[in-house]
């Protein structure tokens, strides 16, 4: 998949495609059902198919401190949304230039200039320009001005209600992580490059891979039962904190860091998928770092019995 980095990089071989737009988090049920409508469509016009988001999502720009967690970073989107047979992704720059467009010099500049779109896939709750004056019905009046269809998407449910990133959100902050899967398609996961950090857990007889989340926030906070892939490692049992440490960190930054159970081999530098099945405990200030280890080794019997207990998930 074509990766366009703003649409300055729009040029003429971008011109006359099949569309879609939105933030696209977690790409969910509802979301891969919208990629399959824009990827067949792209088949019987025989034209390339587009996605457009936009990076940082628009509420990380208006609001960062208040901004839903992201459920997948962008690299994580970018692989997510190929594998469902889009041949572009079009990733907008939200800036204070994109947040006082006008919805009409949206549409000319991306929609019209920049990509001729010949047929825009379009959700039901997706608004853009300023203001958000951009709905579905003022996209379909400019898009019989300029040429281009415009068609809806099919909302898609479960258990009678409408699937969305707020709800998986929801899902995620009370542990369900049935429902999360029933919503995603799959289990979650966050996946990340390991890198160094401070060695603390192998100081404390607990060594740990560190990920970068690659995001503002996480959607999920505390301590956890996992199961990790990467090369050379396939659903290898682990104990995950993710959050801010705050018994030893000292500049309060959200982190991912995974003890593997039953796995010694060097994995520094490599990308691991760490997959979330249980939560153990919240994340929990204590007094000194004897009581930390204390508290650790409680996690690991959790997760071992957990792990045993459900070996039929695993």
């Amino acid at each position: 998949m074509e990766l366009i980095r703003d649409a300055r990089s729009l040029h003429s071989i971008h011109k006359g495609c099949i569309a879609t737009i939105g933030t696209f988090d977690g790409i969910h049920l509802g979301h891969q059902a919208v990629l399959r409508q824009v990827a067949n469509k792209s088949i019987k016009l025989k034209l390339p198919s587009v996605v457009i988001v936009f990076e940082p999502l628009p509420g990380e720009y208006l609001s960062p401190a208040h901004a839903p967690a992201r459920l997948m970073s962008f690299r994580e989107k970018f692989y997510s949304i190929a594998s469902q047979g889009i041949d572009r992704l079009l990733t907008l720059t939200f800036n204070e230039k994109l947040k006082t467009m006008s919805a009409n010099q949206f549409v000319e500049d991306i929609f019209v200039n920049g990509l001729g779109v010949k047929h825009l896939v379009f959700g039901d709750d997706f608004r853009f320009g300023n203001n958000r004056e951009g709905d579905f019905a003022f996209t379909k009046r400019l898009g019989n001005t300029n040429n281009f269809a415009v068609v809806p998407t099919s909302t898609v449910e479960f258990e009678g209600e409408r699937i969305s990133s707020t709800r998986i959100r929801h899902a995620l902050a009370a542990s369900d992580f049935f429902l999360a899967k029933s919503l995603l398609g799959r289990s979650y996961s966050i996946s990340g490059r390991v890198v160094f950090g401070r060695q603390m857990g192998r100081t404390l007889g607990f060594p740990t891979a560190n990920l970068e989340l690659g995001r503002l926030s996480s959607p999920l906070s505390g301590v956890y039962a996992v199961k990790v892939n990467g090369p050379n490692m396939s659903d290898v049992r682990g104990v995950a904190n993710i959050g801010v440490r705050p018994t030893v960190n000292d500049n309060m930054r959200a982190n991912l860091e995974v003890h593997l159970l039953d796995f010694d081999a060097e994995i520094y530098g490599q990308r691991i998928d760490v997959t979330f099945l249980s939560k153990i405990r919240e994340e929990k200030k204590f007094s000194s770092l004897d009581e930390l280890k204390v508290n650790i080794e409680n996690d690991l019997r959790t997760a071992h019995d957990w792990f045993e207990s459900n070996s039929f998930l695993n």
